[in-house]
């Protein structure tokens, strides 16, 4: 009885890591929202990093380190950041420039 038990748990093991070695070691999560403002008010908002330290809601803590890379704005513009337990700490990056045509992003 103990020795199914044992062989019982190593198959369950063994197929728990093969199912996690199979898995994609990276993922991306993206999110979307509307904003009732033209793209032209709000792409300059969030093209540049240093204006995220205006609007964003994570931006409360003082002591937070940050730091600025890439190109200034638009793609390859790169932020990161290191905070209390609240922010936690990250780097964001803008991968793709968003064209803004007749008032609408494209």
């Amino acid at each position: 009885m103990l020795l199914t038990m044992i062989i019982a748990v190593g198959v369950l093991v063994v197929a728990l890591l093969a199912f996690a070695a199979s898995r994609p070691d990276t993922f991306v999560v993206q999110r979307s929202v509307a904003i009732k403002a033209s793209p032209e008010t709000v792409y300059p908002l969030i093209s540049d990093w240093h204006n995220f330290l205006v609007w964003s809601p994570f931006e409360k803590d003082p002591a937070m380190k940050r730091a600025f890379k890439g190109a200034a704005s638009g793609k390859g513009a790169i932020y990161e950041w290191d905070g209390n337990n609240k922010v936690g700490a990250g780097r964001i990056e803008i991968t793709e420039n968003c064209a803004i045509e007749a008032g609408h992003a494209a």
